[in-house]
């Protein structure tokens, strides 16, 4: 007869208790665009006979595009077929969207970027939250103040930040963005290793001139810095003097990791489909005394946690680059940016201080005196049934300032300003 195994259990005391990572915890409550949309999901209760428009999160409205459409369609027919049917694609996307991709956003702008530089993705978002990985726990992070949320969160989370006081993050360096400095960051004074650069930026809507640029790529380039450069509203940009892709300025591809998206500039916000580019040049210490390229543990990191952008996806984004596509997206684009003139135009003329809107879908709006970002964003809903995003939920000095998006609707732009002027 077999006789049951005798462990030795430890005492009581010594249990092992499982526990969830503790940067987790250091998070703010809310995630500011889950805090906006439960204090609108409470107004709508309230008040159901009032027709809300939101110009808070950025999302698009106009719907996708003749060419996006058919050749969704038509892959989606090759999923049914045998002979063309798709499984699992390559992690780091399909060669006729990397190639189309690298021909179009790159080359053609004299940018030495190669399709196996670029790894597609299922957004720019999730790019950047995973990017910060494959860096040392210790490095230490450098971001715009205002800033994009993930950027500081997803550091967070990595145990990078350090504690929070007075509504900022004690190991991670600020680089204020005011109408003081013309929303041009100031070089840091303690040297980071991680440097998250927004152009055209959210949520201010302004931009970098090339030679501002420059200067940040000639530091990055002295001090041995790697740049995470988000360009998701690259297709907005009209000045001359404005970068498209920060590997314009020479050097930046020692330095910089490129994200853009399909999100904005096509409308992919339900679709999913962005891309990342790390130049084979990129390389950074690998503790040992020696240098690793970026490239090749980011191709390691996608092979493990990710399966790839859908093929029906994949084969959407590369009619973007078609001769109909490109006129279909930059008339939709026309659309924001006209929303973009007319908010601006008409918030002047309320007499409120406003910046961006011409390179980018965002307005950046000074609130009245005596207000605070909050206090603004509930009397837009309060007395006007009209959505915006407090400054202050992007950092320390977006206090004092509302962003409003382009993306609505023509109409619906329109009746905001009504409303807003009714104020």
């Amino acid at each position: 007869m077999l006789q049951a195994p005798i462990f030795n259990l430890p005492k009581q005391a010594e249990v092992h208790v499982t526990k969830v990572n503790g940067n987790f915890l250091k998070l703010q409550s809310n995630y500011l665009f889950v805090d906006i949309a439960r204090k609108v999901a409470a107004f709508k209760e309230k008040h159901p006979e009032k027709r809300v428009i939101s110009l808070g999160i950025g999302d698009v409205t106009q719907p996708l595009v003749p060419a996006v459409i058919s050749a969704l369609h038509a892959a989606v027919d090759e999923m049914a077929q045998s002979s063309t049917f798709h499984g699992y694609g390559p992690e780091q996307g399909y060669a006729f969207l990397r190639e189309a991709i690298a021909q179009h956003d790159y080359q053609k702008r004299n940018i030495a970027i190669k399709a196996d530089d670029i790894f597609i993705s299922d957004g720019a978002k999730s790019d950047l939250g995973n990017f910060q990985e494959i860096f040392d726990s210790e490095a230490i992070v450098a971001v715009t103040d205002p800033v994009y949320p993930v950027y500081v969160d997803s550091n967070v989370m990595a145990g990078r930040a350090g504690t929070f006081e007075d509504a900022r993050w004690q190991r991670i360096i600020y680089l204020p963005c005011t109408k003081e400095n013309a929303f041009v960051p100031e070089l840091p004074k303690t040297k980071p290793d991680l440097i998250y650069l927004c152009y055209p930026n959210n949520p201010t809507g302004t931009v970098l001139p090339k030679e501002a640029l420059k200067t940040w790529v000639d530091y990055a380039l002295r001090e041995h810095c790697v740049i995470l450069y988000d360009s998701a509203y690259e297709a907005y940009i009209q000045d001359a003097n404005v970068c498209h892709s920060i590997y314009e300025i020479p050097g930046a591809e020692q330095v910089a990791v490129e994200f853009r998206s399909f999100s904005k500039t096509a409308g992919f916000t339900g679709l999913r489909c962005a891309y990342t580019v790390v130049p084979e040049s990129l390389q950074v210490q690998d503790g040992k005394g020696g240098n690793v390229q970026l490239k090749a543990i980011w191709n390691r990191r996608q092979c493990t946690k990710y399966n790839g952008c859908p093929y029906i996806v994949q084969k959407a984004a590369a009619s973007v680059y078609t001769q109909e596509g490109q006129q279909q997206i930059k008339n939709v684009i026309n659309i924001y940016h006209n929303n973009a003139k007319s908010l601006a135009q008409a918030l002047q003329a309320m007499g409120l201080e406003v910046y961006g809107g011409v390179n980018a879908p965002y307005i950046w709006v000074h609130v009245p005196q005596k207000s605070t970002s909050w206090d603004f964003f509930h009397q837009l809903l309060e007395q006007a049934a009209l959505i915006c995003t407090p400054g202050v939920g992007f950092g320390k000095s977006g206090e004092g300032y509302v962003r409003l998006t382009a993306f609505g609707s023509k109409e619906d732009t329109a009746e905001a300003i009504e409303r807003m002027r009714k104020l």
